[in-house]
């Protein structure tokens, strides 16, 4: 009996020994992933605006004085000098008072011319003297005066550039609040841009920015920031950039509207192969591998650019990050770093060579 029993005793504990000794493997095999060393990559920042041009020196012209309009001297486009006359007013009474005042300047200068000739016989004062004098030098006041009244009558362009449309013709009446024309240097251009207020420490000048007018999308200029503005727009939380631009061939016209864009790295973020990207109910997340085991990590993505997702993670730059095999895995989970198949395949060829020279 004993005989009979003994070797069944001794396959049931084989068989049980055998199982536990499987199910222990089962549960402490690594799942075999693929997996890289995270990168650590500035972002490209690519800001896009939409800009204005103005001209470099630009002023709206006005009257120093009221009158009636005698002579418009510019037509609307013309290139002006500076000091060139663009419209004369009536200007008879300031010729008139230009003349009275010469008289009394040279009434006033023979009266002292008087005085002095008579000034060592005594028969003068000296208070007389000094009355002679200030009353040449009142009358040359008022003649300067007067002849800055008459040169007021003529209104001429304070710089060198292209002036615009008037609306006055002869015969108007203007006063100091009309608008005669409006007058621009154009050779260079400003464009006025908002910018926002991540790209604040990008975007200083010395920067180059391209810009594309809208009437000719084709065209692609660079534009160098020579101004920031100082403070930033509460509501938008945007900031007001200028660029220069030459426009020597005078195709550009101020007021015109202007696609500007500027690319430059922005912050350094974790990057990521997007396949590493898992997605669930509550976000998306990916693997590491700490301790050689998974470590599911929640990620936020920012940007994506070339097969790299950008991520904002509590990643730690030696962390190395699944690739390929996350669908197995779980929080814990005991995993073994396989090596890519592009990798095995490559050094495939390299081994059978080898045996065949062997």
């Amino acid at each position: 009996m004993l005989k009979r029993l003994a070797p069944a005793a001794a396959l049931s504990l084989l068989l049980a020994g055998g199982c536990s000794s499987e199910e222990r493997s089962r549960e402490d095999e690594a799942v075999p992933i693929v997996a890289q060393q995270l990168r650590v990559l500035p972002e490209r920042e690519r800001v896009e605006a939409v800009g204005t041009a103005r001209a470099a020196t630009s002023a709206e012209i006005y009257p120093e004085s009221a009158g009636r309009v005698e002579q418009v001297m510019f037509s609307a486009g013309n290139f002006v000098r500076q000091g060139t006359p663009l419209v004369r007013l009536d200007s008879r009474r300031e010729r008139l008072a230009v003349e009275a005042a010469r008289v009394q300047v040279q009434e006033a200068s023979q009266l002292l011319s008087r005085y002095r000739r008579i000034e060592d016989t005594g028969a003068i004062s000296e208070s007389q003297i000094e009355a002679g004098e200030t009353a040449l030098a009142s009358a040359r006041v008022e003649l300067q005066q007067a002849q800055t009244a008459l040169a007021d009558r003529t209104i001429r362009a304070p710089f060198s550039g292209h002036i615009g449309l008037t609306e006055i013709d002869p015969g108007d009446r203007v006063d100091t609040a009309t608008p005669i024309a409006q007058i621009d240097r154009r050779s260079t251009l400003y464009v006025d841009f908002p910018a926002p207020e991540s790209a604040f420490e990008r975007l200083q000048p010395g920067q180059v920015v391209a810009v594309t007018p809208f009437s000719d999308p084709s065209r692609e200029i660079d534009a160098r920031i020579i101004a920031v503005d100082s403070a930033i727009s509460e509501e938008e939380r945007t900031f007001t950039v200028r660029a220069a631009i030459e426009n020597s061939g005078d195709t550009l016209r101020p007021g015109m509207s202007f696609r500007v864009v500027f690319s430059g790295a922005g912050q350094a973020r974790p990057a990521v192969p997007e396949e590493a990207i898992v997605w669930g109910g509550d976000g998306s997340y990916l693997w590491a591998v700490r301790d050689g085991k998974a470590a599911r990590v929640p990620i936020t993505i920012t940007s994506r650019r070339e097969g790299l997702a950008f991520v904002d993670a509590p990643l730690n730059p030696r962390d190395t990050i699944v690739v390929e095999g996350v669908q197995k895995l779980r929080e814990g989970q005991d995993v073994r770093i396989a090596k890519p198949p592009g990798k095995a395949a490559a050094k495939a060829p390299g081994k059978a060579g080898n045996a065949d020279g062997e």
